[in-house]
């Protein structure tokens, strides 16, 4: 099969790096384009593009998905199959252009968790299990025929940034299995049931990280661990935002919410309506992630 391979973020290498490995013809990689970053602002390339280099796999990088010059490059590359990882939206002519299809992973057990961020979300909600899912794209988003599906449970220490290299490794296994059940012929497509129980994974905005310390002990652990290492759950100290990325709770009835103190025992901790939560990994506004006690003998 001749493949074409989207992707950007390091999420996405590990699927790329698992194709070329099982000997998959990948004839080219679409990617971002290159993005000031670091001291200089000098021109990165995405982690895709650099993989795709290293493997001397010719690069794309367009920055409207529908031009026609764009179109006539794919066209005249006579994909048989695309695989889209990470990366973002794409327009019918683009995803329909192959006649085996574009095939999608997603972060989730669809259709549940359907959206941007399935990976903070589950965490968030509290979830105990999650998954992977590879299907065929089609017009609305994340909803096409599920090809396979693999579930994976969230351990009670993961946070985003855990359960996300847990996924993206077991994610590039799960695309591998798909393209191999594709190249035999032998794979069929399930299609998604609506429920009226679904979540909705959607993308992750500044009230969504900021911590009401009127929340129950359990969904605010929760909410940590769910934007940990990024962006982060902040609340105000002092006027300041404060972010905090780690930490544990203790459950205690009839107290007032929203207190910051230290303890007898020489610890910060900030009190919820049915616990206190104590921090250990933080971020104080204009510094770096530091350990509470770090912290703490800042504010002496």
């Amino acid at each position: 099969m001749r493949i074409i391979f989207y992707g950007t973020p390091e999420f996405a290498v590990a699927s790329l790096e698992k194709i070329i490995q099982n000997g998959f013809n990948v004839i080219a990689v679409v990617t971002a384009p290159d993005k000031p970053g670091g001291r200089g602002l000098l021109l990165q390339p995405s982690a895709v593009k650099q993989c795709a280099i290293k493997h001397n796999i010719p690069v794309l990088q367009p920055t409207n998905l529908k031009a026609p010059e764009f179109i006539d490059e794919l066209r005249s590359l006579s994909p048989d199959l695309q695989v889209i990882i990470a990366f973002r939206m794409l327009p019918e002519v683009v995803w329909n252009l192959p006649p085996l299809g574009s095939l999608n992973l997603h972060a989730s057990l669809l259709p549940d968790y359907r959206g941007a961020a399935p990976i903070n979300r589950v965490i968030m909600n509290g979830e105990t299990k999650t998954g992977l899912t590879t299907f065929f794209l089609k017009h609305a988003i994340d909803t096409g025929n599920i090809l396979l599906q693999k579930e994976v449970d969230i351990l009670p220490d993961d946070d985003a940034g855990i359960l996300h290299d847990r996924l993206m490794n077991i994610g590039a296994e799960l695309v591998v299995d798909t393209l191999e059940k594709i190249q035999k012929g032998n794979l069929e497509t399930t299609p998604q049931i609506e429920t009226p129980d679904l979540h909705h994974a959607s993308k992750i905005f500044t009230k969504d990280s900021e911590i009401n310390w009127n929340d129950p002990i359990l969904k605010i652990h929760n909410q940590i661990r769910g934007l940990s290492p990024y962006p982060g759950a902040f609340t105000f100290y002092k006027g300041d935002i404060l972010k905090i990325f780690k930490g544990y709770y203790e459950a205690e009835s009839n107290i007032e919410a929203g207190i910051f103190e230290i303890n007898v025992n020489k610890q910060f901790r900030i009190s919820a309506k049915d616990g206190w939560y104590y921090p250990t990994l933080v971020q104080p506004a204009g510094k770096r992630k530091m350990p509470v006690q770090d912290f703490l003998n800042g504010l002496k």
